[in-house]
């Protein structure tokens, strides 16, 4: 019998294991700008964009001191957050780059345009921005057909100038 999750269906939280939580918080509320919601001693905490009860769950309760996960075993490959503006995610680029975060990568997906980097822990961290849905690429057939270029960041922080 066959099944299709309805249309309206999203992705709620994502909930990780960290080593130090200060040090995460430090990554995902100081730098990134999430709101701290709940915060449980130095266990776990909860933190939104927009006062949501949660987007991201970090805890140690397993992890605490831990090295990170092998890259090369299964496991969450990124956490992938999205921008509701263009210029936003330019903003966050911008922030992080005079922070001197290091970056893994820098996409244009055709459908989005994503920065890619990890986490205090290793853990991916994959931040981008939804192209409109009229200039998503198609192919002859209407079907679509993502690709991966390389983001031009100099055109991306134009936004900024606006």
């Amino acid at each position: 019998m066959s099944y299709t999750v309805p249309a309206q269906t999203r992705i709620g939280h994502v909930h990780l294991k960290v080593a130090d939580l200060q040090r995460s918080l430090d990554f995902y509320c100081g730098l990134l700008g999430f709101e701290l919601m709940v915060k449980y001693g130095d266990q776990a905490a909860f933190i939104s964009a927009g006062g949501y009860h949660h987007h991201i769950g970090l805890n140690t309760w397993h992890s605490k001191g831990m090295p990170p996960a092998p890259e090369n075993a299964p496991g969450l490959y990124h956490t992938a957050i999205l921008y509701p503006t263009r210029k936003d995610l330019a903003t966050i680029y911008k922030r992080l780059t005079d922070a001197k975060v290091p970056f893994t990568g820098f996409s244009d997906h055709g459908v989005s345009e994503a920065l890619y980097l990890n986490d205090p822990d290793q853990n991916g961290v994959e931040l981008y921005w939804d192209k409109p849905r009229d200039q998503w690429p198609l192919d002859e057939n209407g079907q679509l057909t993502m690709y991966t270029h390389r983001l031009n960041l100099s055109n991306l922080l134009q936004e900024l100038e606006s």
